[in-house]
């Protein structure tokens, strides 16, 4: 009787180490979170795609997966001192092929790796195209910003509702998998929710996401960066739930600091995934310094130019294709000479390279 209560004993014990292990973590405390941020040098780099993607399938797809590319463009950036970057991802290319995604994933942390770059992961995004399909991407449309870029899951959150079945499983997934992996830096759940005239309907799909990315149970912190101060039950939840705080502008110095002073009032340290709209008086000349004197760290959005079309504004098309006057995001033509030799002095100033 007494080994039979002593298995049982053990396996009651083994059982509850199985149920506590699977609880979803809790938001890391403020402490917690300082003491992570103060663990790296400052972050500072791009949104990145390469410039022969013009979205998230054609950079994970195996069959336009451009390593070559991907390799030459973070070179690219380590020349001027950049040290992370912010990818996209998307659940249909992982769909499509679980484990060629992962592996794909895993090459391209390898990559960055290699030019001592970090990387920002964006699991789901409210912005641009609300449909999208695996295969061959369209070619891009000439002056138009991001006109192959796609949401993720777009509207099929609305005519699909078993759809958070394999979004559930493509969190997890992607998440557990590289749960322990130093060269991510940060998991961003939900790029912009409620863009694209969603509003408050991507709350739940946000609060799912959070949900799952608890259960990953990651060393990473997790976020989901506010963009839009109009949105406020979206603004709360993020700012309530992530481990550091993200945001998104795209203003001039004046303005980005009152956000900053703003957002400091939680406690939390503060992650700039985008700003850098030059039409919108958002230069690197003005806003990178402030960001590092802050201790912000600072993602531009663009690298390499190329089918995105981000050289174009949001809001001004050039469907003749020339090249406009004045980019509006983006660093260097795909070959590697720079948009603006100036700009490329101030950051290599920033980040130590001169």
């Amino acid at each position: 009787m007494k080994g039979k209560v002593s298995l049982l004993a053990a396996l009651l014990i083994a059982t509850m180490a199985v149920v506590a292990q699977a609880q979803p973590r809790p938001q890391w405390s403020k402490k917690q979170a300082q003491k992570w941020y103060k663990s790296h040098p400052w972050q500072r780099g791009a949104n990145f795609i390469p410039s022969t993607a013009i979205n998230q399938l054609e950079m994970w797809q195996a069959a336009s997966f451009d390593t070559a590319t991907i390799s030459r463009e973070l070179g690219y950036a380590a020349s001027i001192g950049m040290n992370s970057m912010r990818v996209f991802l998307h659940h249909a290319a992982w769909e499509q092929d679980p484990q060629g995604f992962r592996d794909r994933v895993n090459t391209y942390l390898s990559i960055a790796d290699r030019y001592g770059i970090s990387t920002i992961f964006v699991l789901f995004d409210d912005c641009w195209n609300k449909t999208y399909a695996i295969g061959t991407q369209p070619a891009p449309k000439p002056g138009i910003h991001n006109s192959g870029w796609l949401q993720d899951p777009g509207i099929r959150r609305e005519s699909s509702p078993q759809l958070n079945d394999t979004l559930h499983k493509y969190v997890l997934d992607v998440m557990t998998t590289f749960r322990k992996d130093k060269r991510i830096l940060l998991w961003d759940l939900y790029n912009e929710p409620g863009n694209s005239d969603y509003g408050e309907k991507s709350l739940p799909l946000l609060q799912l996401v959070f949900t799952w990315g608890r259960e990953a149970n990651t060393e990473q912190p997790i976020s989901s960066g506010v963009w839009n101060k109009s949105l406020t039950k979206l603004n709360e939840y993020q700012l309530n739930n992530s481990d550091v705080i993200t945001y998104h502008n795209y203003a001039d110095e004046k303005e980005h600091q009152e956000v900053i002073d703003t957002l400091r009032k939680y406690g939390r340290p503060l992650i700039c995934t985008e700003y850098m709209a030059r039409a919108r008086n958002s230069f690197f000349a003005n806003i990178m310094p402030l960001l590092k004197k802050e201790n912000v760290a600072a993602y531009n959005w663009g690298l390499v130019s190329g089918k995105t079309n981000t050289i174009y504004a949001w809001d001004t098309p050039m469907p003749d294709g020339a090249e406009p006057k004045v980019w509006f995001h983006d660093i260097f033509r795909p070959d590697g000479t720079p948009y603006s030799t100036e700009e490329i002095t101030v950051i290599k100033s920033l980040t130590g390279k001169n």
